[in-house]
């Protein structure tokens, strides 16, 4: 398995979320094509981090410098910090979308065109 591999899966995935965020009305199919999106990120964050580590990493462990851990590893951090966000957006979304439906009884955005009741 190669970047170009990696990147492939990581595009189709987030083609997949956007279709979902453009073609579909209802809310929770809508934070989930979102999450699709996220996740497709994720995964080229890290291809992109595992694919590009310096070569000095593969040979003599002794002559490794921080930099050069901090720079191998930065693409499992930002992943890490997109799944922070998230998770915070989920909560809060399915939040929002509980109230509005207890409010409106629908979940279909389309139907959200106002914020009076």
């Amino acid at each position: 398995m190669n970047l170009e591999n990696v990147l492939l899966v990581s595009a189709i995935i987030f083609a997949i979320g956007l279709y979902g965020a453009m073609t579909r009305r209802n809310a929770i199919i809508l934070l989930m094509s979102i999450e699709l999106m996220f996740n497709a990120v994720n995964i080229a964050a890290v291809g992109f981090s595992r694919y590009t580590v310096p070569t000095a990493l593969a040979g003599d462990p002794v002559s490794v410098t921080t930099d050069m851990v901090q720079s191998a590893l930065s693409g499992h951090i930002f992943a890490l910090f997109i799944i922070a966000a998230a998770a915070a957006e989920v909560a809060l979304g399915l939040a929002l979308v509980i109230a509005i439906y207890r409010q409106r009884e629908t979940a279909d955005v389309s139907e959200l065109d106002t914020l009076r009741g």
